[in-house]
């Protein structure tokens, strides 16, 4: 198995429908997260063992950026091309994605926190594998 890098996400264009949200990598393919997702206060930590996806978007939700965490099977020149970031964790690491959201593992969990006060945009975390999948929007509690 050959070790996985970080790799930049590009902006990419966002269409927030009812029943989910769909995002439009560069290469002109589309992803439909199925769900409208669930409002979760400043944090949301991920099921264990999920394939987690956190897409940040301009205030408007028509554009963003979305990164894949601790992804191991998909190739950095597939990342690249289709736009979408990735980020590994160890055990213990904390990384901010975007100014004023964060990720951490707990676990076999990610974690995922926002600071409204410093992010503009929506923030949407899905978490899936083959059995179920979820969807998250970390929202201020105000």
């Amino acid at each position: 198995m050959s070790t996985r890098s970080n790799v930049a996400p590009s902006t990419l264009p966002v269409d927030l429908v009812d029943g989910g949200v769909v995002v439009e990598y560069l290469d002109g393919r589309e992803t439909f997260y199925n769900g409208v997702p669930e409002p979760v206060e400043a944090s949301v930590k991920s099921p264990p063992g999920k394939e987690v996806h956190v897409l940040v978007t301009d205030p408007d939700g028509v554009e963003g950026i979305m990164t894949y965490i601790n992804d191991r099977n998909t190739h950095e020149d597939i990342l690249e091309a289709t736009g979408v970031g990735r980020v590994m964790l160890e055990a213990t690491d904390e990384e901010e994605l975007f100014p004023g959201v964060t990720v951490e593992t707990e676990g076999y969990s990610v974690r995922v926190t926002v600071d409204h006060s410093l992010v503009d945009g929506r923030v949407f975390v899905f978490a899936e594998d083959e059995m179920s999948e979820h969807a998250y929007e970390l929202v201020d509690s105000k």
